[in-house]
């Protein structure tokens, strides 16, 4: 493929003589003001993928998404700024259609350029750092992928058993900038990259014995000392983390409040929660946060959304002093590439940059064709419009096509007696999605496209064994996404505990339960028993008799839940598969061999009923009126804001 043409890095150049060549004789030694310089610093994150404003499972362009939008916002940053440098906070690898197509339809060989470093290598990016997805297929994927890229990428927590990092922890960068007064300087910029060391849980089957993750905070104590060593003038953190509140216990997966507290970063750059920084409302109330200025501890932190929703700015002033610049000021100003009306319409913010689009024409074509394979027909619509409040046939399909899967498998070990359960969640529920974020298949032909859009990860089946005690305490840690509703009150009490994941609520098949969500519920948001003494999961059964503590059960589930994804306890008891399919592909086969699924749901799970005089609500998208499942007691009653509809339970 031609290589597209590059937007011009405004003196943005590599480390090198050239640059320290490039810097004007110091000025005369009368007395004079200090020199005060602005710089532009410029973030992506979590970008997986998407390069292409377009939507692979609805076929259809979408206005909301894409690095190709991205990069025209960053054109316009660039143009206004004297000095700017991009950055990008990780997770580019895995996440969208087309990353799934070159891993696993086209494949990525040495010396092959993946489509989404073509599109960064057309962009002016000064470093990078490595996410948790990066890892997602393998570490010969990631090398072959990363060998492409014309920009560094830095990582200080992944270390190789035997010995030094994975790839070089920090960098440092002379910088030329020109300053206020037309001066010209030469800037020392360090870069250092961490990633959460969940990795190691997440993606065992490929990191095992080959790399081992370690705390964030614990590296950067590590490397900070050599860092200083190189006399930065400035020290940015790629902190492929999210911002948490709480004390310090080490290991946490976000990290990026604990990191700010160190001496030696002067500013953080995160991601990893899908989330926009400064202003999302999670991060209000959190001791260290400034949520308007964009602070951590008092040092300038950004977190640009996902998907090229957004590109974080960081405006620094900075001011040369005795020992070195020093950031006098800032100000921290996610630009998003979309706004949303009040009447749920999408108003593009930015225009796709042709030289971004034409870095991966072919590649995005022959995902097209890719999704558009057919597979088979359903006999109804699958949606996932009401999956966080009744059971639902889009989870349904996942979990019958895991256990016809694992079944044969099992009968030829010695746990072919023991009772074949399965677990699978609403992957795609709304949330921090947006109200576009649901599964709605209509009846008819059923394409690769469809499947993806039921089961979006690229996880690996594995087989769990558990006991009944500890299949309760599954149940009970994914009932964790509700709220605890009090009978007692009539205002209205929002259901759905918008900080949990919904790909963490997961819906156990093979038994029948129900949720008491007037109960508080058992663990955090962290997975961390709280309410030893309550219990949501009610009148637990299998085969129409209560569990058995001490019963024994096979639970088909992935490679995220079983090696301890979402800390659910139990999960990690007692791996009897790991599987070499992918769950996607699983469900893929499952409906060639049916031909025609029939999408029902069996309605195993559901809400204890609550009185009819309490006012309980919840999101969904707007096209919901016509998917809502029989027998579900709920009904519409306004808007939610941010495009999403709001419905009421009961009446």
């Amino acid at each position: 493929m031609d290589r597209a043409p590059r937007f011009s890095r405004r003196d943005t150049l590599k480390a090198g003589a050239a640059i320290a060549a490039s810097a004007t004789l110091p000025a005369p030694l009368a007395a004079q003001a200090p020199a005060r310089l602005k710089l532009r610093l410029l973030e992506t994150t979590d970008l997986h993928v998407n390069v292409v404003p377009y939507d692979y499972f609805r076929d259809a362009p979408d206005d909301t998404v894409g690095l190709a939008k991205t990069a025209n916002l960053i054109k316009a940053a660039q143009a206004e700024a004297r000095n700017s440098l991009l950055f990008d906070n990780g997770d580019f690898l895995q996440g969208s259609s087309l990353g799934d197509y070159v891993a696993y339809k086209k494949g990525l060989k040495a010396g092959e350029t993946h489509p989404m470093i073509a599109a960064m290598n057309a962009l002016p990016y000064q470093c990078g750092t490595l996410g948790n997805h990066e890892f997602n297929y393998g570490l010969d994927f990631l090398e072959h992928g990363l060998a492409r890229a014309e920009f560094p990428i830095v990582c200080a927590n992944v270390d190789k058993v035997g010995g030094g990092t994975l790839i070089e922890p920090w960098r440092i960068f002379e910088q030329s900038f020109e300053d206020e007064a037309g001066t010209r300087h030469v800037l020392n910029i360090a870069v250092i990259g961490f990633v959460p060391p969940q990795i190691m849980q997440w993606d065992k089957a490929h990191l095992d014995r080959k790399v081992t993750a370690t705390d964030i905070v614990e590296a950067a104590q590590k490397y900070l000392p050599e860092v200083a060593l190189a006399h930065p003038d400035l020290t940015i953190a790629l902190c492929h983390s999210g911002i948490a509140g709480g004390e310090r216990r080490g290991g946490e997966e976000n990290a990026a409040l604990h990191l700010a507290k160190l001496d030696g970063i002067d500013v953080i750059l995160t991601g990893h929660q899908h989330l926009v920084f400064p202003g999302a409302k999670a991060f209000d109330g959190i001791a260290g946060v400034d949520n308007k200025k964009g602070s951590l501890h008092g040092k300038p932190a950004c977190q640009p959304g996902f998907w090229g929703s957004h590109i974080g700015i960081l405006d620094l002033e900075l001011e040369k002093r005795e020992g070195g610049w020093k950031i006098t000021d800032f100000r921290v100003d996610p630009k998003p590439i979309f706004e949303r009306t009040p009447d749920r319409k999408i108003v593009p913010k930015a225009q796709a940059e042709p030289a971004i689009l034409a870095t991966v024409k072919a590649d995005h074509e022959a995902t097209l064709d890719y999704m558009r394979e057919p597979v088979g027909a359903t006999s109804a619509p699958i949606t996932s419009f009401f999956a966080l409040v009744a059971d639902d046939p889009s989870v349904q399909i996942v979990a019958d096509a895991q256990i016809a899967y694992a079944r044969p498998l099992m009968a030829q070990t010695q746990y072919k007696d023991l009772p074949i359960l399965s677990a699978a969640a609403p992957f795609k529920s709304g949330g921090r999605g947006g109200p576009g974020f649901f599964t709605d298949i209509p009846a008819g032909p059923l394409a690769i496209k469809n499947v993806a859009d039921i089961y979006l990860y690229p996880n690996t089946v594995q087989v769990v064994k558990v006991t009944g005690a500890q299949l309760h305490e599954w149940l009970e840690r994914s009932a964790g996404i509700f709220n605890r509703i009090d009978v007692a009150k009539s205002e209205e009490q929002p259901l759905i505990n918008t900080g949990f994941p919904a790909f963490n609520f997961d819906v156990i098949d093979g038994v029948s339960y129900r949720i008491d969500v007037t109960q508080p519920s058992r663990y955090d948001l962290d997975g961390k028993l709280v309410a030893p003494d309550a219990r949501r999961i009610v009148d637990l059964a299998f085969q129409g008799k209560p569990v058995d503590e001490k019963a024994q059960f096979l639970v088909v589930t992935n490679n995220y839940r079983a090696s301890g994804g979402g800390n659910f306890p139990g999960t990690r008891t007692t791996i009897v598969l790991e599987a070499p399919d992918l769950n996607r592909d699983v469900v893929v086969r499952y409906i060639l061999d049916k031909k025609t699924i029939d999408p029902t749901a069996d309605g195993n799970w559901s809400l204890v009923p609550l009185p009819a005089n309490v006012n309980v609500t919840f999101p969904t998208s707007p096209a919901a009126a016509s998917r809502k499942p029989e027998g579900l007691k709920a009904q519409a009653v306004g808007d939610a804001g941010e495009g999403f509809a709001k419905y009421r339970l009961g009446g």
